[in-house]
């Protein structure tokens, strides 16, 4: 299934399940493996902790909920993607190696949904990004959840976009000699 706005983007963007985009080719999925580790600049070195990285951060959210997933795609190359989760971090085994999911429990509980998105510095700030967000804000709505949350750097320039996307902070945390926060948007009624 492809999802088009042509009044908020061009009509060379097209945002379009992960699920429905993969068979019969993996050329999506190496185009959504080379964004994630361009964007992640933290991954270690190491394989096993690579691998381990990825599956935290990428190919859990594949396996478990491709029908959750999302790829942005322009003059027929992947430019970005979104994974999100239904499930509530805060109550979910899966989630147990990230302790802030526990820190923020009560704002899980408001907002149980959760995404990450990540785009190629292309087609940043190209309204690509929105259209993702609202992919998955409408699937979150349709499960009938209240809302989605993002967990980022109080610091992080992205926190501007979120905002711009109808997210608002709900809470904040110290992690690592620094600042995160948990950003939420409500959906559907």
């Amino acid at each position: 299934m492809i999802l088009r706005d042509d009044a908020a983007m061009p009509s060379s963007i097209d945002i379009a399940r992960f699920s429905d985009v993969v068979p019969p080719t993996n050329d999506v999925r190496t185009a959504v493996d080379a964004i994630f580790y361009e964007t992640a600049p933290r991954a270690p070195a190491e394989a096993e902790r690579r691998a381990e990285f990825y599956d935290l951060w990428l190919g859990q959210y594949l396996r478990n909920e491709p029908h959750l997933a999302y790829v942005a795609v322009a003059a027929e190359r992947v430019v970005g993607y979104l994974v999100g989760c239904h499930v509530n971090p805060a109550t979910s085994p899966r989630f147990a190696e990230l302790p802030y999911f526990q820190t923020f429990a009560a704002a899980c509980a408001r907002y149980p949904a959760h995404l990450h998105i990540n785009l190629t510095a292309a087609a940043r700030s190209s309204g690509t990004g929105a259209l993702l967000l609202d992919a998955c804000a409408n699937d979150v709505a349709a499960a009938g959840l209240p809302g989605v949350h993002v967990i980022t750097s109080a610091t992080a320039r992205n926190v501007l976009f979120y905002q711009r996307q109808g997210f608002v902070e709900v809470d904040r945390a110290e992690r690592n000699g620094g600042c995160v926060v948990f950003l939420g948007r409500r959906v559907g009624a």
